[in-house]
């Protein structure tokens, strides 16, 4: 879906899927991942990312699907500048992000050239998974943008 102005049926879609998605992740996804992280329990499905709060200056961190390699890591935005966490990034890029039990700090930088459906597929940990990968992470999406985190540690 795009936020395109000129298509403000599309608009008002997205922004009613961002706020229906944004409930079920602040009162079901986002704790589950918490309480599964203080357990020690880890995926590969979901990690933390920790911005610093745009109002507030406080830390937040929410979960993210991300995709690890040598110099840093790449995340979406399925809601694109509209999550709090990515409004978060466009006030201060510094970010630290959980790499298995470590946690990595980071500058974070949006990436609108990269494509984000192709970039999902890719967060697949299996070449057989990268079919649904990507398809849920279209269901989930309304504007996405692709994020890049360069380590700084």
């Amino acid at each position: 879906m795009s936020s395109n102005a000129a298509d403000p049926i599309t608009t008002r879609q997205a922004v009613r899927k961002f706020r229906r998605e944004r409930l079920i992740g602040r009162y079901l996804a986002n704790p589950a991942v918490a309480l599964l992280g203080r357990l020690g329990i880890r995926t590969t499905f979901a990690t933390e990312l920790e911005t610093t709060g745009r109002k507030s200056g406080a830390r937040r961190r929410v979960p993210v699907s991300a995709n690890f390699d040598d110099e840093g890591a790449w995340v979406i935005s399925q809601h694109g500048r509209r999550s709090g966490w990515a409004l978060n990034i466009e006030t201060d890029p510094k970010v630290r992000i959980r790499q298995r039990n470590r946690w990595r700090s980071g500058i974070a930088r949006f990436e609108p050239d990269d494509d984000p459906a192709k970039r999902a597929s890719t967060f697949a940990t299996s070449r057989l998974l990268s079919p649904l990968v990507a398809a849920t992470f279209r269901a989930l999406q309304s504007d996405p943008i692709s994020v890049r985190i360069d380590f700084t540690d």
